[in-house]
């Protein structure tokens, strides 16, 4: 039996709810809790029609920058970063939580939907970062966490009170207790004196009832607060954990695809906005436009990337492979946040710099929307004698030394390399990590084929792999050698005696490659070397 099936009914008495501040049921000292409605006034954009096919960078604010000593970083100092993101070639911004929060850390125990977490700063200021992000032509999109609110949260509050407060179908209750249940090896229910909830990651991140329509109108009403502001989109947390349809039918649920289609539909009523989903059991299924986010991130092909750049053919096959199925609109990456979407690229390496160059220059060539993980521009570590997701989510490593990040004392270990692999020592020497981004995000920024093109001819064949890019008459030609050893790329199917110019690495700009009649041509790549050509 579906573990919400009686919930449904429940709903219109909820839907009554509105006003802020309602509380009804369990006593009259619960907290209020702000159900106002919030319509619709988009107040445009100024951003390029494309923008949201660039590079985006996922900032962790409280491991960012420190604007006022206290030890934490704020939104004032990402607004002193954004030029130093632009000089990156950045487009967009993924601000992990913002909003106020029970945890106080990561940010994903969500108490209000509607305001900025105070250590961060004020509403006020966020506003000021969106001015002068949108001033260097760079979206912001915010963290939304639509599957699980802070057990503090004034509606858990007022849902836990009473079985009879109007706020209870707005979570996942039973009577009792169910049993059975087991995701990601711990059972999802806790009981109280007046029944027992659902709670898939953490008890005090309890889920919301989302087949209530006042919640998804609630929600709806959370991100217009957002949008009208001007911000430019969202990341959505976990929808694939949206709806559960009992202990062996917790996951990816058909049900989730259709709340998200809802938001998708809404965020549609705005001018250029984006939306990405995590989903690491069906990110294909979300990235489909048809069938709900129409970008979700690549969970899988990240590991793919990795090993592949250690230079296993196996996993090469698999990275030539993944777009002739996967949509353009997908996310990239090769680590973020989360310990179990892999270490930082770093660490996962062993801090081998001829590896690690060649996994950011496939998912920055290949399709998709890529998102790099604050600080992997420069190679930063996992925080030093921290582990879990602690040990990725670190203050920034602006200089060799923690004052760097902030004049005070960090909240946290920095990373274990900032003495060597930091802003500072990277900015002015042309041969470093910051420096080769650089060089490739601005070579995908300059050649539209690369940013938005078609994914033609890809082929592997043991450590080396080509693919072609294409877009309106400009074609592109992308080969790496993931091997140990110099090898030659055969190349096929394009244009009969076709010109291919190297137009990157900047060592050997210019070199001419020369096709046959039948549209052959082969390419010498060095040891570890990833070679662009523009196709005449």
């Amino acid at each position: 039996m579906p573990t919400r099936k009686l919930l449904p009914l429940l709903a219109l008495a909820v839907a009554s709810c509105g006003g802020g501040g309602s509380s009804a049921g369990g006593g009259t000292d619960l907290p209020s809790v702000d159900t106002s409605t919030v319509s619709a006034s988009d107040p445009g954009s100024t951003l390029p029609a494309e923008w949201h096919t660039g590079v985006f960078m996922e900032i962790y604010v409280r491991g960012y920058k420190d604007s006022n000593g206290d030890g934490i970083g704020d939104l004032k100092g990402v607004t002193q970063s954004l030029d130093y993101l632009k000089a990156l070639g950045i487009s967009g911004i993924w601000l992990m939580p913002i909003t106020k929060s029970q945890d106080r850390d990561h940010g994903y125990a969500v108490t209000d939907y509607r305001d900025i977490e105070p250590q961060y700063g004020t509403l006020a200021d966020f506003d000021e970062l969106l001015r002068e992000a949108h001033a260097r032509g760079i979206g912001v999109i915010l963290d939304y966490v639509i599957n699980h609110s802070a057990a503090q949260h004034p509606a858990f509050v007022n849902s836990k009170a009473a079985a009879d407060n109007a706020f209870r179908p707005w979570f996942v209750w039973q009577a009792t207790k169910p049993g059975g249940w087991n995701i990601y090896g711990k059972d999802p229910w806790y009981a109280t004196g007046n029944g027992a909830y659902f709670a898939a990651f953490w008890d005090q991140m309890p889920d919301f009832n989302l087949r209530n329509p006042a919640v998804l109108s609630w929600h709806h009403d959370s991100m217009r607060f957002w949008l009208n502001r001007g911000v430019d989109g969202f990341r959505f947390d976990a929808v694939g954990h949206l709806v559960e349809n009992g202990p062996q039918a917790w996951d990816s649920q058909p049900e989730n695809h259709t709340i998200m289609s809802g938001v998708r539909r809404l965020l549609d009523g705005y001018a250029q906005r984006y939306m990405v989903c995590e989903a690491p059991n069906a990110s294909l299924g979300f990235a489909d436009p048809a069938a709900g986010c129409g970008s979700a991130f690549a969970f899988g092909h990240n590991h793919d990337i990795v090993n592949a750049a250690k230079g296993a053919p196996s996993a090469v096959k698999l990275v030539a492979d993944y777009f002739k199925t996967a949509p353009g609109s997908i996310a990239t990456m090769v680590s973020n946040h989360d310990s179990f979407a892999g270490e930082r690229l770093h660490d996962q390496l062993g801090g081998n710099a001829a590896q690690y160059r060649l996994a950011a220059a496939t998912y920055l060539l290949q399709p998709g929307t890529p998102f790099i993980y604050y600080g992997e521009e420069i190679g930063m570590a996992g925080g030093a004698g921290l582990s879990g997701d602690h040990k990725l989510r670190t203050p920034m490593s602006w200089t060799a030394q923690a004052s760097g990040f902030t004049s005070g004392t960090p909240f946290r270990a920095p990373s274990a390399n900032m003495a060597t692999h930091n802003v500072a020592a990277q900015q002015a020497d042309a041969n470093s990590l910051l420096n080769f981004y650089r060089s490739l995000i601005a070579l995908r920024n300059a050649t539209p084929s690369l940013a938005r093109g078609r994914y033609e001819f890809a082929a592997a064949a043991g450590s080396v792999m080509s693919f072609q890019r294409s877009l309106g008459n400009e074609r592109t030609v992308v080969a790496f050698n993931y091997g140990a050893q110099s090898a030659t790329a055969a190349l096929a199917s394009l244009p009969a005696h076709a010109t291919l110019t190297q137009l990157w690495p900047a060592s050997g700009a210019g070199t001419m490659v020369s096709a046959d009649a039948g549209g052959n041509a082969a390419v010498n790549l060095g040891a570890q070397a990833v070679a662009v050509f523009r196709v005449q």
